[in-house]
């Protein structure tokens, strides 16, 4: 199960936070710094898939933007992997040219950002991986 989507730019500056759990707020900024320093401090061969206290991170880099997404450990990593590419692939859609321009654009619509990850994450879609069919569920 997904607790949280976070999209950071380089610098360690959070763009967009999701949280599917209830976290306090006095919380969050450390969570999110800790999480952020573990994710950007890792080389580009390392694995995108990170044990992080009682769940894992998986994130993506996409040019100067980092989604970070966190989940249980029951999760399939891949599956969340490819979920993260396919809503870049909606954003790119929506923003045109996702990955130089986001960071700037997030700025103006923060709430069709919102919503583009509450739908991307929360509406039942079949989506067709490489391999196989994947049936997302509402969460």
């Amino acid at each position: 199960m997904i607790k949280f989507v976070l999209m950071v730019n380089r610098q360690g500056q959070t763009r967009l936070s999701r949280y599917y759990h209830p976290v306090e707020l006095s919380r969050r900024a450390a969570l999110e710094s800790d999480v952020v320093r573990c994710c950007l401090s890792r080389k580009k061969d390392q694995c995108s898939f990170v044990e992080y206290k009682d769940f894992k991170l998986v994130y993506r880099q996409y040019a100067a933007l980092y989604i970070v997404v966190g989940v249980t450990d029951t999760e399939n990593e891949l599956s969340i992997y490819e979920l993260v590419h396919n809503f870049v692939e909606v954003l790119d859609k929506y923003f045109s040219r996702v990955v130089s321009s986001l960071p700037t654009q997030l700025n103006t619509p923060p709430v069709c950002a919102h919503l583009s990850v509450h739908t991307c994450l929360c509406t039942p879609v079949c989506a067709r991986s490489r391999y196989t069919l994947i049936r997302v569920e509402c969460l």
